[in-house]
Protein backbone atom coordinates (compact mmCIF):
# COMPACT_ATOMS: atom_id res chain seq x y z
CA UNK A 1 0.00 0.00 0.00
CA UNK A 2 2.77 2.37 0.89
CA UNK A 3 4.64 1.84 -2.26
CA UNK A 4 1.45 2.28 -4.71
CA UNK A 5 0.48 5.59 -2.63
CA UNK A 6 3.63 6.86 -3.36
CA UNK A 7 3.83 5.73 -6.44
CA UNK A 8 0.73 7.60 -8.16
CA UNK A 9 2.06 10.42 -6.15
CA UNK A 10 5.39 10.34 -7.94
CA UNK A 11 3.29 10.42 -11.23
CA UNK A 12 0.98 13.06 -10.37
CA UNK A 13 3.96 15.34 -9.45
CA UNK A 14 5.49 14.63 -12.55
CA UNK A 15 2.61 15.24 -15.07
CA UNK A 16 2.07 18.10 -13.46
CA UNK A 17 5.98 19.01 -13.87
CA UNK A 18 5.41 18.22 -17.46
CA UNK A 19 1.71 20.09 -17.85
CA UNK A 20 3.48 23.17 -16.76
CA UNK A 21 6.73 23.35 -18.08
CA UNK A 22 4.99 22.59 -21.64
CA UNK A 23 2.63 25.28 -21.70
CA UNK A 24 1.90 27.12 -24.86
CA UNK A 25 4.01 30.03 -25.37
CA UNK A 26 3.33 33.51 -26.63
CA UNK A 27 6.05 34.00 -29.31
CA UNK A 28 4.94 37.74 -30.41
CA UNK A 29 2.34 39.38 -32.95
CA UNK A 30 0.33 36.94 -35.25
CA UNK A 31 1.46 36.98 -39.01
CA UNK A 32 -1.58 39.18 -40.40
CA UNK A 33 -3.96 37.41 -42.75
CA UNK A 34 -3.09 36.17 -45.86
CA UNK A 35 0.33 34.95 -47.85
CA UNK A 36 3.93 35.46 -46.39
CA UNK A 37 5.92 37.50 -49.08
CA UNK A 38 8.24 34.47 -50.34
CA UNK A 39 10.21 31.64 -48.85
CA UNK A 40 13.58 29.51 -50.10
CA UNK A 41 12.40 26.70 -51.53
CA UNK A 42 14.46 23.57 -51.56
CA UNK A 43 12.20 20.40 -52.31
CA UNK A 44 14.33 17.97 -50.55
CA UNK A 45 12.53 15.29 -48.54
CA UNK A 46 14.40 12.45 -46.12
CA UNK A 47 16.52 10.18 -48.04
CA UNK A 48 17.23 12.87 -51.08
CA UNK A 49 20.17 14.29 -51.31
CA UNK A 50 21.24 17.10 -53.83
CA UNK A 51 24.92 16.41 -52.81
CA UNK A 52 24.33 12.80 -54.09
CA UNK A 53 21.79 13.19 -57.17
CA UNK A 54 18.84 11.63 -55.31
CA UNK A 55 15.92 14.47 -56.50
CA UNK A 56 12.46 14.86 -55.75
CA UNK A 57 10.17 13.21 -58.42
CA UNK A 58 7.61 15.14 -60.43
CA UNK A 59 4.97 13.90 -57.91
CA UNK A 60 6.58 15.08 -55.06
CA UNK A 61 7.23 19.03 -56.44
CA UNK A 62 3.65 18.66 -57.20
CA UNK A 63 2.57 18.31 -53.71
CA UNK A 64 5.19 20.64 -52.45
CA UNK A 65 4.32 23.08 -54.54
CA UNK A 66 0.49 23.21 -53.83
CA UNK A 67 1.17 23.54 -50.17
CA UNK A 68 3.43 26.46 -50.86
CA UNK A 69 0.60 27.68 -53.15
CA UNK A 70 -1.61 27.86 -49.93
CA UNK A 71 1.28 30.10 -47.65
CA UNK A 72 3.00 32.43 -50.10
CA UNK A 73 3.19 34.25 -53.10
CA UNK A 74 6.37 33.87 -54.31
CA UNK A 75 9.32 31.06 -53.81
CA UNK A 76 12.88 31.07 -54.23
CA UNK A 77 15.06 28.45 -55.53
CA UNK A 78 18.85 27.59 -55.43
CA UNK A 79 19.77 25.31 -58.51
CA UNK A 80 17.93 25.45 -62.11
CA UNK A 81 19.83 22.87 -63.73
CA UNK A 82 19.73 19.91 -61.59
CA UNK A 83 17.72 16.66 -61.19
CA UNK A 84 14.09 17.98 -61.12
CA UNK A 85 14.89 21.24 -61.05
CA UNK A 86 13.61 22.11 -64.50
CA UNK A 87 10.00 21.39 -63.51
CA UNK A 88 9.58 23.98 -61.19
CA UNK A 89 8.33 26.48 -63.01
CA UNK A 90 5.77 24.97 -64.87
CA UNK A 91 4.42 23.47 -61.52
CA UNK A 92 4.99 27.12 -59.67
CA UNK A 93 2.59 28.22 -62.45
CA UNK A 94 -0.24 25.33 -62.37
CA UNK A 95 -0.51 26.22 -58.38
CA UNK A 96 -0.32 30.57 -59.12
CA UNK A 97 3.51 31.18 -57.47
CA UNK A 98 5.78 33.48 -58.60
CA UNK A 99 9.41 32.64 -58.84
CA UNK A 100 12.84 34.26 -57.88
CA UNK A 101 14.81 31.62 -59.60
CA UNK A 102 18.54 31.33 -58.88
CA UNK A 103 21.57 30.00 -60.66
CA UNK A 104 24.27 27.69 -58.55
CA UNK A 105 27.67 28.45 -59.12
CA UNK A 106 30.91 26.78 -57.49
CA UNK A 107 34.13 26.47 -58.51
CA UNK A 108 33.71 24.01 -61.95
CA UNK A 109 33.53 26.23 -64.70
CA UNK A 110 31.71 23.52 -66.89
CA UNK A 111 28.91 23.15 -63.99
CA UNK A 112 28.25 27.30 -63.61
CA UNK A 113 27.29 27.63 -67.66
CA UNK A 114 25.34 24.43 -67.36
CA UNK A 115 23.25 26.07 -64.84
CA UNK A 116 23.71 29.92 -66.48
CA UNK A 117 22.16 28.66 -69.40
CA UNK A 118 19.13 26.95 -68.13
CA UNK A 119 18.30 29.67 -65.67
CA UNK A 120 18.42 31.65 -69.25
CA UNK A 121 16.26 29.26 -70.61
CA UNK A 122 13.63 29.16 -67.72
CA UNK A 123 13.28 32.96 -67.56
CA UNK A 124 12.85 33.42 -70.93
CA UNK A 125 10.70 30.15 -71.25
CA UNK A 126 8.45 31.25 -68.07
CA UNK A 127 8.24 35.61 -68.29
CA UNK A 128 4.92 35.28 -65.81
CA UNK A 129 6.18 32.98 -63.19
CA UNK A 130 10.43 33.93 -63.25
CA UNK A 131 10.30 37.34 -62.36
CA UNK A 132 13.88 38.37 -61.08
CA UNK A 133 16.69 35.92 -60.60
CA UNK A 134 19.91 35.43 -58.56
CA UNK A 135 23.23 34.57 -60.04
CA UNK A 136 25.15 32.29 -57.61
CA UNK A 137 24.20 32.25 -53.76
CA UNK A 138 27.11 32.79 -50.84
CA UNK A 139 30.02 32.05 -53.45
CA UNK A 140 32.52 34.89 -52.62
CA UNK A 141 31.36 33.83 -48.81
CA UNK A 142 32.47 30.06 -49.56
CA UNK A 143 35.73 31.68 -51.78
CA UNK A 144 34.70 29.45 -55.00
CA UNK A 145 34.85 32.38 -57.24
CA UNK A 146 36.66 35.61 -57.45
CA UNK A 147 34.56 38.75 -57.38
CA UNK A 148 35.56 39.38 -61.61
CA UNK A 149 34.72 36.00 -62.22
CA UNK A 150 30.97 36.32 -60.65
CA UNK A 151 30.45 39.98 -62.31
CA UNK A 152 31.23 38.35 -65.82
CA UNK A 153 28.56 35.84 -64.99
CA UNK A 154 26.01 38.66 -63.79
CA UNK A 155 26.33 40.17 -67.36
CA UNK A 156 26.27 37.30 -69.06
CA UNK A 157 22.95 36.88 -67.44
CA UNK A 158 21.85 40.16 -68.01
CA UNK A 159 22.30 40.56 -71.70
CA UNK A 160 20.20 37.45 -72.10
CA UNK A 161 17.17 37.98 -70.02
CA UNK A 162 14.65 40.97 -69.34
CA UNK A 163 13.97 39.83 -65.47
CA UNK A 164 15.99 42.31 -63.10
CA UNK A 165 19.13 40.18 -62.27
CA UNK A 166 20.71 40.11 -58.48
CA UNK A 167 23.58 38.12 -56.51
CA UNK A 168 22.97 36.77 -53.24
CA UNK A 169 25.15 36.87 -50.17
CA UNK A 170 25.46 37.84 -46.41
CA UNK A 171 25.45 41.64 -46.23
CA UNK A 172 29.08 42.32 -45.15
CA UNK A 173 29.79 40.69 -48.53
CA UNK A 174 28.38 43.93 -50.77
CA UNK A 175 30.34 45.71 -47.86
CA UNK A 176 33.48 44.02 -49.14
CA UNK A 177 32.76 44.07 -52.49
CA UNK A 178 30.83 47.02 -53.02
CA UNK A 179 31.33 46.99 -56.62
CA UNK A 180 28.67 44.38 -56.94
CA UNK A 181 25.98 47.02 -56.14
CA UNK A 182 26.75 48.61 -59.69
CA UNK A 183 26.44 45.42 -61.05
CA UNK A 184 23.39 44.09 -59.92
CA UNK A 185 19.68 45.60 -60.63
CA UNK A 186 18.96 44.59 -57.08
CA UNK A 187 20.93 43.89 -54.13
CA UNK A 188 20.38 40.63 -52.30
CA UNK A 189 21.60 40.48 -48.66
CA UNK A 190 21.38 37.48 -46.41
CA UNK A 191 20.43 38.58 -42.60
CA UNK A 192 21.10 35.83 -40.34
CA UNK A 193 21.40 36.91 -36.63
CA UNK A 194 22.06 33.34 -35.69
CA UNK A 195 25.13 32.82 -37.79
CA UNK A 196 26.33 36.46 -37.56
CA UNK A 197 30.13 36.57 -35.99
CA UNK A 198 28.26 38.45 -33.02
CA UNK A 199 25.25 36.04 -32.34
CA UNK A 200 22.47 37.87 -30.73
CA UNK A 201 19.17 37.04 -28.80
CA UNK A 202 16.46 36.50 -30.63
CA UNK A 203 14.59 39.50 -28.83
CA UNK A 204 16.96 41.58 -30.09
CA UNK A 205 16.79 40.87 -33.81
CA UNK A 206 14.37 42.89 -35.11
CA UNK A 207 16.46 46.12 -34.38
CA UNK A 208 19.55 44.30 -35.61
CA UNK A 209 17.75 43.26 -39.42
CA UNK A 210 16.47 47.36 -39.35
CA UNK A 211 20.05 48.44 -38.32
CA UNK A 212 21.54 46.08 -40.98
CA UNK A 213 19.36 46.65 -44.09
CA UNK A 214 19.42 50.55 -43.49
CA UNK A 215 23.63 50.35 -43.38
CA UNK A 216 23.49 48.36 -46.74
CA UNK A 217 21.17 50.86 -48.04
CA UNK A 218 23.26 54.37 -47.12
CA UNK A 219 26.13 52.46 -48.71
CA UNK A 220 24.08 51.43 -51.55
CA UNK A 221 22.52 54.90 -52.32
CA UNK A 222 26.42 56.55 -52.55
CA UNK A 223 27.33 54.49 -55.45
CA UNK A 224 23.72 53.89 -56.79
CA UNK A 225 21.04 55.48 -55.71
CA UNK A 226 17.77 54.28 -54.72
CA UNK A 227 18.65 50.27 -56.03
CA UNK A 228 16.16 48.54 -54.58
CA UNK A 229 17.09 45.77 -51.79
CA UNK A 230 15.80 42.31 -50.87
CA UNK A 231 16.60 40.49 -47.77
CA UNK A 232 17.00 37.06 -49.75
CA UNK A 233 17.79 34.80 -46.65
CA UNK A 234 16.45 35.39 -43.26
CA UNK A 235 15.68 32.73 -40.76
CA UNK A 236 16.60 31.06 -37.04
CA UNK A 237 16.74 27.30 -36.48
CA UNK A 238 14.64 25.75 -34.23
CA UNK A 239 17.66 23.20 -33.11
CA UNK A 240 21.00 22.84 -32.43
CA UNK A 241 24.38 24.17 -31.14
CA UNK A 242 23.98 27.65 -29.22
CA UNK A 243 26.37 30.44 -30.70
CA UNK A 244 26.44 33.05 -28.03
CA UNK A 245 23.20 34.08 -27.18
CA UNK A 246 21.65 32.79 -29.98
CA UNK A 247 19.64 30.03 -28.79
CA UNK A 248 18.01 27.66 -31.59
CA UNK A 249 14.33 26.56 -30.53
CA UNK A 250 10.97 26.10 -31.66
CA UNK A 251 9.86 29.30 -29.57
CA UNK A 252 12.80 30.94 -31.02
CA UNK A 253 12.13 30.61 -34.97
CA UNK A 254 8.74 31.34 -34.74
CA UNK A 255 8.86 34.22 -32.28
CA UNK A 256 12.04 35.87 -34.97
CA UNK A 257 9.54 35.17 -38.04
CA UNK A 258 6.52 36.61 -36.99
CA UNK A 259 9.17 39.82 -35.85
CA UNK A 260 10.71 39.25 -38.91
CA UNK A 261 7.43 40.22 -41.17
CA UNK A 262 6.28 42.38 -38.54
CA UNK A 263 9.24 44.89 -39.19
CA UNK A 264 9.17 44.15 -43.06
CA UNK A 265 5.75 44.96 -42.84
CA UNK A 266 6.57 48.67 -40.77
CA UNK A 267 9.31 49.45 -43.09
CA UNK A 268 8.51 48.26 -46.55
CA UNK A 269 11.63 45.64 -46.69
CA UNK A 270 11.72 43.14 -49.34
CA UNK A 271 11.91 39.73 -47.63
CA UNK A 272 12.36 36.14 -48.16
CA UNK A 273 12.00 33.93 -45.34
CA UNK A 274 14.66 30.69 -45.35
CA UNK A 275 13.12 28.17 -45.41
CA UNK A 276 9.87 26.50 -46.08
CA UNK A 277 10.95 22.78 -45.37
CA UNK A 278 13.97 21.31 -43.19
CA UNK A 279 16.69 20.11 -45.15
CA UNK A 280 17.95 16.62 -43.96
CA UNK A 281 20.89 16.90 -46.05
CA UNK A 282 22.29 19.74 -45.11
CA UNK A 283 23.27 18.12 -41.82
CA UNK A 284 25.86 16.10 -43.50
CA UNK A 285 27.54 19.44 -43.48
CA UNK A 286 25.76 21.67 -41.00
CA UNK A 287 25.09 19.79 -38.38
CA UNK A 288 21.38 19.18 -36.78
CA UNK A 289 21.22 23.34 -36.91
CA UNK A 290 21.44 22.78 -40.94
CA UNK A 291 18.76 20.54 -40.64
CA UNK A 292 16.18 22.92 -39.06
CA UNK A 293 15.35 26.08 -40.26
CA UNK A 294 12.24 25.32 -41.89
CA UNK A 295 8.43 26.27 -41.37
CA UNK A 296 7.41 22.64 -41.98
CA UNK A 297 9.28 19.10 -41.34
CA UNK A 298 10.64 16.82 -43.73
CA UNK A 299 7.50 14.82 -43.39
CA UNK A 300 5.69 18.39 -44.25
CA UNK A 301 4.04 18.90 -40.75
CA UNK A 302 3.98 22.56 -39.83
CA UNK A 303 6.90 23.18 -37.33
CA UNK A 304 5.06 25.69 -35.88
CA UNK A 305 2.05 28.18 -36.63
CA UNK A 306 2.40 31.74 -37.90
CA UNK A 307 -0.79 32.91 -35.30
CA UNK A 308 -2.07 32.06 -31.99
CA UNK A 309 0.26 30.75 -28.84
CA UNK A 310 2.89 27.71 -30.40
CA UNK A 311 4.31 24.83 -28.10
CA UNK A 312 8.04 23.89 -28.09
CA UNK A 313 6.69 20.14 -27.96
CA UNK A 314 3.21 19.39 -28.79
CA UNK A 315 4.07 15.68 -28.14
CA UNK A 316 4.98 16.49 -24.69
CA UNK A 317 2.15 14.35 -23.56
CA UNK A 318 3.33 11.31 -25.61
CA UNK A 319 6.52 11.92 -24.25
CA UNK A 320 4.92 11.87 -20.33
CA UNK A 321 3.08 8.47 -21.28
CA UNK A 322 6.07 6.79 -22.76
CA UNK A 323 8.11 7.91 -19.60
CA UNK A 324 5.31 7.01 -17.23
CA UNK A 325 4.80 2.91 -18.90
CA UNK A 326 8.87 2.94 -18.80
CA UNK A 327 8.82 4.21 -14.93
CA UNK A 328 6.00 1.97 -14.08
CA UNK A 329 7.72 -1.56 -15.98
CA UNK A 330 11.17 -0.49 -13.79
CA UNK A 331 9.09 -0.60 -10.59
CA UNK A 332 7.49 -3.95 -11.40
CA UNK A 333 10.53 -5.53 -11.91
CA UNK A 334 11.92 -4.20 -8.43
CA UNK A 335 8.91 -4.62 -6.60
CA UNK A 336 10.10 -6.92 -4.22
CA UNK A 337 13.51 -5.19 -3.34
CA UNK A 338 11.06 -1.87 -2.47
CA UNK A 339 9.22 -3.53 0.22
CA UNK A 340 11.45 -3.06 3.17
CA UNK A 341 12.59 -0.05 2.36
CA UNK A 342 11.81 2.82 4.58
CA UNK A 343 9.85 5.81 3.11
CA UNK A 344 13.15 7.94 2.65
CA UNK A 345 15.14 5.26 0.62
CA UNK A 346 11.85 4.67 -1.43
CA UNK A 347 10.88 7.52 -2.24
CA UNK A 348 14.48 8.36 -3.30
CA UNK A 349 14.62 5.57 -5.67
CA UNK A 350 11.14 6.42 -7.06
CA UNK A 351 12.41 9.63 -7.89
CA UNK A 352 15.38 8.75 -9.26
CA UNK A 353 14.18 6.16 -11.28
CA UNK A 354 10.98 8.64 -12.71
CA UNK A 355 13.56 11.04 -13.46
CA UNK A 356 15.68 8.24 -15.36
CA UNK A 357 12.65 6.50 -17.45
CA UNK A 358 11.94 10.74 -18.58
CA UNK A 359 15.29 11.25 -19.54
CA UNK A 360 15.69 7.95 -21.24
CA UNK A 361 12.32 8.38 -23.50
CA UNK A 362 13.72 12.05 -24.22
CA UNK A 363 16.77 11.01 -25.22
CA UNK A 364 15.38 8.53 -27.89
CA UNK A 365 12.67 10.82 -29.11
CA UNK A 366 15.49 13.51 -29.72
CA UNK A 367 18.60 11.13 -30.96
CA UNK A 368 16.06 9.93 -33.64
CA UNK A 369 14.61 13.15 -34.69
CA UNK A 370 18.01 14.24 -35.81
CA UNK A 371 19.27 10.84 -37.14
CA UNK A 372 19.01 12.09 -40.72
CA UNK A 373 20.84 9.11 -42.71
CA UNK A 374 21.11 5.34 -42.14
CA UNK A 375 24.25 5.37 -40.33
CA UNK A 376 23.30 7.84 -37.83
CA UNK A 377 20.22 6.17 -37.04
CA UNK A 378 22.12 2.98 -36.20
CA UNK A 379 24.36 5.21 -33.94
CA UNK A 380 21.11 6.03 -32.28
CA UNK A 381 20.16 2.44 -31.79
CA UNK A 382 23.91 1.40 -30.67
CA UNK A 383 23.39 4.14 -27.91
CA UNK A 384 20.40 3.46 -27.07
CA UNK A 385 21.23 0.18 -26.45
CA UNK A 386 24.11 1.04 -24.06
CA UNK A 387 22.07 3.18 -22.51
CA UNK A 388 19.61 0.69 -21.65
CA UNK A 389 22.76 -1.62 -20.02
CA UNK A 390 23.96 1.35 -17.98
CA UNK A 391 20.58 2.48 -16.49
CA UNK A 392 19.92 -1.45 -15.68
CA UNK A 393 23.37 -1.27 -14.31
CA UNK A 394 23.43 2.01 -12.12
CA UNK A 395 19.96 1.55 -10.48
CA UNK A 396 20.84 -2.46 -9.76
CA UNK A 397 23.46 -0.31 -7.93
CA UNK A 398 21.42 2.06 -6.36
CA UNK A 399 18.77 -0.44 -4.97
CA UNK A 400 21.61 -2.07 -3.63
CA UNK A 401 22.87 0.40 -1.66
CA UNK A 402 19.99 1.16 -0.72
CA UNK A 403 19.22 -2.01 0.63
CA UNK A 404 22.75 -1.97 2.49
CA UNK A 405 23.53 -4.93 0.30
CA UNK A 406 27.16 -5.07 -1.16
CA UNK A 407 26.70 -5.26 -4.95
CA UNK A 408 27.86 -7.94 -7.16
CA UNK A 409 31.58 -7.39 -8.09
CA UNK A 410 30.65 -8.11 -11.93
CA UNK A 411 28.03 -5.26 -12.10
CA UNK A 412 30.05 -3.31 -10.49
CA UNK A 413 32.85 -3.69 -12.56
CA UNK A 414 30.42 -3.14 -16.02
CA UNK A 415 28.99 -0.05 -14.71
CA UNK A 416 32.52 0.89 -14.09
CA UNK A 417 33.76 0.39 -17.81
CA UNK A 418 30.28 1.78 -19.10
CA UNK A 419 31.56 4.75 -17.41
CA UNK A 420 35.08 4.81 -18.86
CA UNK A 421 32.90 4.32 -22.56
CA UNK A 422 31.65 7.44 -21.89
CA UNK A 423 34.19 9.25 -20.43
CA UNK A 424 35.83 8.33 -23.69
CA UNK A 425 33.46 9.19 -26.23
CA UNK A 426 32.80 13.15 -24.07
CA UNK A 427 36.91 13.39 -24.43
CA UNK A 428 36.62 12.76 -28.08
CA UNK A 429 33.23 15.21 -28.77
CA UNK A 430 34.82 17.76 -26.93
CA UNK A 431 38.32 17.88 -28.71
CA UNK A 432 36.00 18.30 -31.81
CA UNK A 433 34.09 20.69 -30.46
CA UNK A 434 37.24 22.64 -29.27
CA UNK A 435 39.07 22.36 -32.47
CA UNK A 436 36.26 23.50 -34.66
CA UNK A 437 32.79 23.12 -33.10
CA UNK A 438 31.03 25.38 -35.61
CA UNK A 439 28.58 22.85 -36.68
CA UNK A 440 28.88 20.30 -34.09
CA UNK A 441 25.60 20.24 -31.39
CA UNK A 442 26.85 19.85 -27.37
CA UNK A 443 26.41 16.06 -26.97
CA UNK A 444 24.89 16.46 -23.69
CA UNK A 445 21.90 14.34 -24.54
CA UNK A 446 24.03 11.08 -25.01
CA UNK A 447 25.49 11.60 -21.63
CA UNK A 448 22.92 12.67 -19.18
CA UNK A 449 21.89 9.36 -17.94
CA UNK A 450 25.12 8.67 -16.65
CA UNK A 451 25.52 12.02 -15.44
CA UNK A 452 22.15 11.94 -13.57
CA UNK A 453 23.13 8.10 -12.30
CA UNK A 454 26.59 9.50 -10.59
CA UNK A 455 24.30 12.61 -9.26
CA UNK A 456 21.83 10.50 -7.89
CA UNK A 457 24.52 7.58 -6.25
CA UNK A 458 26.25 10.66 -4.94
CA UNK A 459 23.32 12.39 -3.35
CA UNK A 460 22.34 8.65 -2.10
CA UNK A 461 25.53 8.50 -0.43
CA UNK A 462 25.99 11.72 1.12
CA UNK A 463 22.25 12.61 1.93
CA UNK A 464 20.58 9.26 2.63
CA UNK A 465 23.59 6.79 4.26
CA UNK A 466 25.23 9.74 5.42
CA UNK A 467 28.85 9.07 4.25
CA UNK A 468 31.11 12.36 4.48
CA UNK A 469 31.36 13.82 1.02
CA UNK A 470 35.51 13.00 0.26
CA UNK A 471 34.58 9.14 0.87
CA UNK A 472 30.74 9.39 -0.93
CA UNK A 473 32.25 10.50 -4.09
CA UNK A 474 34.91 7.91 -4.81
CA UNK A 475 34.34 5.55 -7.57
CA UNK A 476 34.09 3.07 -4.51
CA UNK A 477 31.29 4.14 -2.77
CA UNK A 478 29.43 5.12 -6.50
CA UNK A 479 30.16 2.17 -8.24
CA UNK A 480 31.68 0.09 -6.06
CA UNK A 481 34.41 -0.91 -7.89
CA UNK A 482 38.05 0.70 -8.27
CA UNK A 483 40.61 -1.19 -10.75
CA UNK A 484 43.51 -2.72 -8.89
CA UNK A 485 45.97 -0.57 -10.18
CA UNK A 486 44.12 2.59 -10.16
CA UNK A 487 47.17 5.12 -11.26
CA UNK A 488 45.21 6.23 -14.46
CA UNK A 489 42.27 7.87 -12.61
CA UNK A 490 44.34 11.04 -12.19
CA UNK A 491 45.01 11.23 -16.13
CA UNK A 492 41.10 10.74 -16.54
CA UNK A 493 40.08 13.76 -14.60
CA UNK A 494 42.69 15.72 -16.16
CA UNK A 495 42.15 15.16 -19.44
CA UNK A 496 38.42 15.60 -18.97
CA UNK A 497 39.64 19.58 -17.08
CA UNK A 498 41.84 19.86 -20.02
CA UNK A 499 39.78 19.71 -22.53
CA UNK A 500 37.27 21.67 -20.74
CA UNK A 501 39.73 24.29 -20.92
CA UNK A 502 40.30 23.49 -24.41
CA UNK A 503 36.69 23.96 -25.35
CA UNK A 504 36.53 27.70 -23.72
CA UNK A 505 39.56 28.42 -25.29
CA UNK A 506 37.88 27.29 -28.84
CA UNK A 507 34.73 28.85 -28.08
CA UNK A 508 36.54 32.12 -27.39
CA UNK A 509 38.92 31.88 -30.30
CA UNK A 510 36.53 31.44 -32.95
CA UNK A 511 34.77 34.96 -32.21
CA UNK A 512 38.09 36.52 -31.94
CA UNK A 513 38.97 35.77 -34.93
CA UNK A 514 35.78 36.94 -36.74
CA UNK A 515 36.11 39.42 -39.51
CA UNK A 516 32.94 41.02 -38.69
CA UNK A 517 33.58 40.89 -34.86
CA UNK A 518 37.10 42.29 -35.24
CA UNK A 519 35.80 45.26 -37.42
CA UNK A 520 33.13 45.58 -34.46
CA UNK A 521 35.60 45.26 -31.63
CA UNK A 522 39.24 46.88 -33.08
CA UNK A 523 40.83 46.79 -29.62
CA UNK A 524 42.30 43.36 -28.71
CA UNK A 525 41.53 43.23 -25.60
CA UNK A 526 37.45 44.68 -25.52
CA UNK A 527 37.06 41.66 -28.22
CA UNK A 528 38.62 39.34 -25.73
CA UNK A 529 36.09 40.48 -22.64
CA UNK A 530 33.20 40.38 -25.14
CA UNK A 531 34.24 36.89 -26.73
CA UNK A 532 34.62 35.55 -23.19
CA UNK A 533 30.99 37.14 -21.97
CA UNK A 534 29.96 35.49 -25.08
CA UNK A 535 31.10 31.89 -24.06
CA UNK A 536 31.07 32.26 -20.49
CA UNK A 537 27.09 32.97 -21.03
CA UNK A 538 26.35 29.94 -23.69
CA UNK A 539 23.56 27.84 -21.25
CA UNK A 540 24.14 25.28 -23.43
CA UNK A 541 28.40 25.28 -23.17
CA UNK A 542 27.97 25.30 -19.68
CA UNK A 543 25.62 22.59 -19.26
CA UNK A 544 28.30 20.25 -21.05
CA UNK A 545 30.99 21.23 -19.23
CA UNK A 546 29.37 20.88 -15.55
CA UNK A 547 28.37 17.40 -17.25
CA UNK A 548 32.30 17.18 -17.85
CA UNK A 549 32.72 18.15 -14.38
CA UNK A 550 30.48 15.60 -12.81
CA UNK A 551 32.54 12.76 -14.91
CA UNK A 552 35.69 13.86 -13.27
CA UNK A 553 34.84 14.59 -9.89
CA UNK A 554 34.73 10.37 -9.01
CA UNK A 555 38.37 9.93 -10.79
CA UNK A 556 39.84 12.90 -9.18
CA UNK A 557 38.75 12.49 -5.39
CA UNK A 558 39.51 8.54 -6.10
CA UNK A 559 42.92 9.05 -7.60
CA UNK A 560 43.47 11.56 -4.08
CA UNK A 561 41.95 9.02 -1.79
CA UNK A 562 44.29 6.31 -3.28
CA UNK A 563 47.34 8.49 -3.09
CA UNK A 564 46.70 9.01 0.62
CA UNK A 565 46.32 5.38 0.93
CA UNK A 566 49.54 4.41 -0.56
CA UNK A 567 51.83 6.66 1.56
CA UNK A 568 49.91 5.80 4.85
CA UNK A 569 50.94 2.43 3.67
CA UNK A 570 54.51 3.10 3.02
CA UNK A 571 54.91 5.12 6.82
Amino acid sequence: MKLFSWLTLIILLNSAFSYFTNLPQNVGDDVPAGKLNSLSFAPFRDGQDPMLGIFPNEKHLDEDLALMGQVTHNIRTYASAEGTMPLIPDLARKHGLTMLQGAWLGALKADNDIEIAELIRSANAHPDVVKRVIVGNEVLLRGDLEPEELIEYIRQVKRAVKQPVSYADVWSMYMKYPELIKEVDFITIHILPYWEDEPIAVADAPAHIERIYKQVQHEANTLAPNKPILIGESGWPSGGKQRGWSVPSVANEAQFIRALIKVANENGFDYNIVEAFNQPWKAAFEGVIGANWGLYDSSRQQVFPLTGKIYENPNWYKTLAAGTVLFLSIIVLFRKTLINLSTVRLLSFLIITQVLATLFVSQITTLWLSSYTDFQRLQTLFVLSFNVLLVSFALQRIIAVLNAQTTASELSKRLYYCVLVVITFALYKTAILAWDGRYVTFPTIITQLTVVSLIALAAINCFVEKIHVTRGLTLTALLGYVPRKPSHLKRVSVWLVALSIALLIGETYSFMVSRDFIMAYPSILNRLAKAILFTLTNGQLLVWLASLGVLAVPFYVSAIAWENNEKSLTR
